[in-house]
């Protein structure tokens, strides 16, 4: 049968419109990561800290007071979270490892939105920093600004710095947005923002702030009063801590201070600069936060912003990461969706390898094979639960090449914190803590040998077991 003309062009129309329509029907997503963020952020109860987008950015979505990574070191935290896998499953532990040597054909959450004809794109740290990590086959074009030490990143110069090296914990100077990393990542993901074309897309936003060392134009500086800052009273080691929980920090130690012995003015210049730090990658957000709306792209696309784990300022002594306990284990998440409630807090226990899934569902695309769970339930209505427990490791040696000696892992319920530390090989338990969150948010007093909580230690214990079960019992 021969089509007329006429009829043929009506056809061709409908069939365009309806392309269109099912494009920007489409939802997208602006994915925007921290680097070593812990939850000291206006919206999660800091007083002292300046942070009025993520403050407004909250407001607008779902806020997880309870949310938390699945290892506090960046290259398995993330590596994690984008393939939606814990660490043991791809055999990421360390900062060097790449997913792809245990599972080659695995597929990321960028590069489920890319097969499914979203266009993809990384600006900035969204994988880790070093050798060859940023997986290239996640994105539709190649990345930017992704690579690189953090040592690179001062702006202020001299001509006796070598390239590279760490020339201290912080920097302050009279400079404009873009003359530190984050400022050129802001403008670049706007200028994306403006070009960005017909397809739906997943544009993911690293920011490498707060991570030290703590680089930020002075007028975010100028943003607090030093001697108002609210610090602990106490910077104690917890009590009855199995030594295996702890570490030197030598991160810190890398760029000067040490951590072992560190001064009063020291420590409160330090906060100063992790304060700034926050503020100035806040205001790189609002940049995004103003496109998107000067766009109308805010009528179409999920924010979603986390942190790849927590961060220690010298509290139970420990400075940055690489522990099991809930300062490096918590993590702020906000997830901002067109649609649905806005201005919601939940304590549901959530984990960073439920964003994968969580998206998946958001914008309508095939299930993903994930060990996370989607949080879908949560930002329609901020009662529900979706798990009970949640698990984040580590092992020792905290730094290492190769596997690890001994693997932390570390059970959250509602209110009690469980960690067993187990040989790698054996798989037996060489020491174990127990904390009440109710009690005590920061963790002072290990209380494995307290009688009064054996049954809520035993119940923690069988979950565990269940979660991760021993090497022994697993091969």
């Amino acid at each position: 049968m021969q089509i007329r003309p006429a009829v043929l062009a009506v056809l061709v129309a409908v069939l365009l419109s309806a392309t269109t329509a099912s494009a920007a029907d489409k939802l997208n997503v602006l994915f925007i990561a921290a680097d070593d963020l812990n939850c000291s952020l206006g919206c999660y109860g800091n007083p002292d800290v300046s942070s009025p987008i993520l403050d407004r950015l909250a407001a607008e979505g779902t806020l997880f007071r309870k949310a938390y990574c699945q290892q506090a070191l960046c290259n398995p935290s993330r590596t994690s979270l984008m393939t939606g896998l814990r660490p043991d499953a791809v055999k990421v532990w360390d900062l060097r490892t790449s997913f792809r040597t245990a599972i080659p054909e695995a597929i990321t959450l960028p590069q489920h939105f890319k097969n499914h004809g979203y266009f993809t794109r990384g600006i900035g740290k969204m994988y880790h920093n070093m050798g060859d990590l940023n997986d290239e086959r996640s994105w539709s074009v190649p990345s930017v600004l992704h690579a690189g030490r953090h040592s690179d990143t001062y702006a202020l110069t001299n001509p006796n710095w070598k390239p590279g090296e760490k020339k201290g914990a912080f920097e302050r100077g009279d400079l404009p947005d873009n003359a530190y990393r984050d400022g050129k990542i802001a403008n670049i993901a706007c200028e994306q923002l403006r070009t960005i074309g017909e397809k739906p897309f997943f544009l993911a936003v690293g920011f490498w702030r707060p991570h030290l060392p703590f680089l930020a134009p002075e007028k975010y500086w100028q943003r607090y009063d030093q001697k108002k800052l609210h610090l602990p009273n106490v910077f104690d080691r917890p009590a009855c801590v199995p030594e295996i929980a702890m570490h030197n920090s030598r991160e810190l130690k890398g760029y000067g201070p040490d951590p072992q012995n560190i001064s009063v003015a020291e420590r409160r210049e330090l906060w100063h600069g992790y304060y700034a730090s926050i503020s100035y990658f806040d205001a790189q957000i609002g940049k995004l936060m103003q496109t998107l709306r000067e766009t109308g792209l805010d009528k179409n696309t999920v924010i979603v912003f986390w942190s790849d784990h927590g961060f220690h300022l010298g509290q139970q002594t420990l400075w940055c990461k690489t522990s099991c306990f809930e300062l490096d284990a918590h993590v702020p998440l906000i997830i901002s969706t067109p649609g649905l409630p806005q201005g919601q807090q939940t304590d549901s226990l959530v984990e960073l390898i439920d964003m994968y899934p969580t998206l998946a569902e958001l914008c309508k695309l095939p299930a993903p094979t994930t060990e996370g769970t989607s949080l879908v339930p949560i930002l329609n209505d901020a009662s529900v639960s979706v798990k009970d427990f949640a698990i984040t490791q580590h092992p020792r040696p905290a730094y290492y090449k190769g596997e690890p000696e001994i693997m932390g892992y570390s059970i959250r319920s509602d209110r009690f914190r469980y960690t067993e530390w187990r040989d790698w090989k054996t798989g037996k338990a060489t020491a174990s803590e127990f904390y009440d969150q109710h009690k005590e948010p920061v963790e002072m007093q290990n209380l494995i040998s307290d009688q009064r909580y054996a049954t809520e230690i035993a119940t923690m214990q069988t979950q565990l077991q269940k979660q991760i079960p021993t090497r022994s019992a697993a091969k």
